[in-house]
């Protein structure tokens, strides 16, 4: 008996330990692709000639961290803040658009891409499940959906039982 207790325990921190490296991974990939926009609208900004233009960078660094709602929020005040500076709907409609492509780059292109590869799970599935706990949780499971998911995953990957649906999350 003491040897399934002692093996269930081994399987448990072994999976405790897969979790947190997900985790980990899923949150250097988060900040990466953070300072990315941060740093890429702020190089933009400052070209475009948007005054205080850091302060944009680190407001949209901020901000991506809000799944969806940050990108939105961002190009928004920088589409205001830019019709208030120049007083031209043309100057605010490019620096709205150069704030939506820098997002749109990063949030359907690398974002994807680095999650995936950073923790072995689908695109697809992932995005899904964003979309479910945030509509399940509201803007708390927007930024919890990821590290669920990956605790769902890999705990289906250790169960027999749920083994598919393990395979399924996964690439």
């Amino acid at each position: 008996h003491w040897l399934s207790v002692a093996k269930t325990r081994l399987e448990t921190l072994q999976a405790l330990d897969a979790i947190d490296l997900q985790v980990q991974r899923y949150m250097l990939v988060q900040v990466f692709t953070s300072a990315l926009v941060g740093v890429a609208t702020w190089l933009a900004f400052l070209w475009i000639g948007v005054e205080h233009a850091a302060v944009w960078g680190v407001l949209t660094f901020v901000l991506n961290f809000i799944p969806y709602l940050g990108s939105i929020i961002a190009t928004g005040a920088a589409m205001l803040v830019g019709f208030a500076q120049f007083s031209s709907l043309e100057m605010a409609l490019l620096i709205g658009g150069v704030a939506m492509l820098i997002n749109l780059v990063e949030g359907y292109v690398i974002t994807p891409l680095l999650t995936s590869r950073a923790m072995r799970m689908n695109p697809v599935a992932v995005f899904a499940g964003v979309l479910t706990w945030g509509w399940l949780w509201g803007i708390w499971g927007l930024f919890l959906g990821v590290p669920i998911l990956v605790v769902i995953k890999v705990v289906c990957d250790r169960v027999d039982e749920f083994k598919v649906v393990g395979e399924l999350l996964g690439e």
